[in-house]
């Protein structure tokens, strides 16, 4: 190993950017935290991939719901269905 580097160039951050991300700051209660922490180690993944993870089934169900294409589940259909009759008796 050298005794001396010239880190004059150097750069903070990783070698390599993932493609495809953005990196942000963002504020999370701690509760919140601390669930996707809990699942991350059961899944054995990072906290920040399970909270991505819950952010992009979250995008898919909206794009869903959206479509006229999709089907309507079976718990949709009994929460539609009692709704209508709350209003109309």
């Amino acid at each position: 190993m050298r005794k001396e580097y010239d880190f004059a160039k150097g750069k903070f951050g990783a070698v390599l950017a993932s493609p495809r991300k953005t990196r942000i700051t963002i504020l999370l209660d701690d509760t919140v935290i601390e669930h996707f922490r809990q699942l991350a180690d059961t899944e054995g993944t990072g906290y920040q991939t399970a909270i991505n993870a819950a952010l992009r089934t979250l995008i898919v169900q909206s794009k869903a719901r959206k479509s006229s294409d999709v089907p309507v589940t079976a718990s949709v259909l009994r929460r539609i269905l009692r709704e209508e009759l709350r209003k109309m008796g």
